[in-house]
């Protein structure tokens, strides 16, 4: 049985790693990486004070960042020398000649469980049982799926990584917003958001408008994304 689930993650692998371009190289590549975020985080952490002060804001800003720790060590540091399984793309691996790879990155030697999946499930859990709005929740963890699409892609993890590593952040996340909690009910009576927390702009004719402040987070990962869309046509 361990075997067949192996050389069924492999070949689902190779059929989803078989369909790319180079357009789509260098958009995974970017939705892949760190930086390119920075816009989203910065807005989550601004819609966390605006929703529930800045005592809160700090707590779970600090919880996200352990909780992503956590799931980082437990996958880097215990799982994946316990379970030594190597990258798809890793020249050791028989099968490595058939991925497809971008910019010959290849990663490191192990790749189960997946790292990227942890931390960004991790943040994901964590904002989205903080927050309880179904539409927050479904963009931040179609977000957290983008980046585990994108790490099949490039060819550094199989499905079977990302799925690890999905419920390891999962897990994280979900402990250290229990966490989180507790020592939040210690700094103020109940966690719940500030009376106003509408964002109010003006637009044409002195007209205003309104929106939630998880609205600015949402709106970040779609301007991301279409900035990550125009950097690849820019290059092609």
């Amino acid at each position: 049985m361990n075997e067949f689930i192996i050389n069924l993650d492999t070949e689902i692998f190779l059929w989803i790693n078989s369909f790319h371009s180079l357009y789509w190289d260098v958009v995974m590549k970017m939705a892949s990486g760190k930086l390119v975020w920075v816009v989203l985080y910065a807005t989550l952490i601004f819609a966390l004070w605006r929703t529930y002060g800045w005592k809160i804001t700090i707590v779970f800003t600090i919880s996200a960042v352990l909780s992503v720790v956590l799931a980082d060590q437990i996958s880097a540091s215990i799982l994946r020398p316990m379970f030594e399984r190597l990258r798809p793309a890793n020249l050791e691996n028989p099968i490595s000649h058939m991925v497809h790879i971008v910019g010959n990155y290849r990663g490191g030697r192990y790749g189960f469980p997946s790292c990227h999946a942890a931390n960004t499930f991790a943040v994901a859990t964590i904002m989205a049982m903080l927050f309880g709005k179904w539409r927050f929740s479904i963009f931040i963890y179609l977000w957290a799926l983008l980046n585990c699409y994108s790490r099949i892609y490039l060819g550094v993890h199989y499905p079977g990584d990302l799925l690890a590593g999905l419920v390891i952040g999962c897990m994280c996340g979900g402990i250290m917003y229990l966490v989180a909690g507790m020592l939040a009910k210690t700094m103020v009576k109940r966690v719940k958001p500030q009376s106003s927390t509408l964002l109010r702009f003006s637009i044409i004719n002195g007209t205003q408008t309104t929106c939630r402040p998880l609205d600015t987070v949402i709106w970040a990962g779609i301007l991301t994304i279409f900035f990550i869309f125009i950097c690849a046509s820019a290059i092609f």
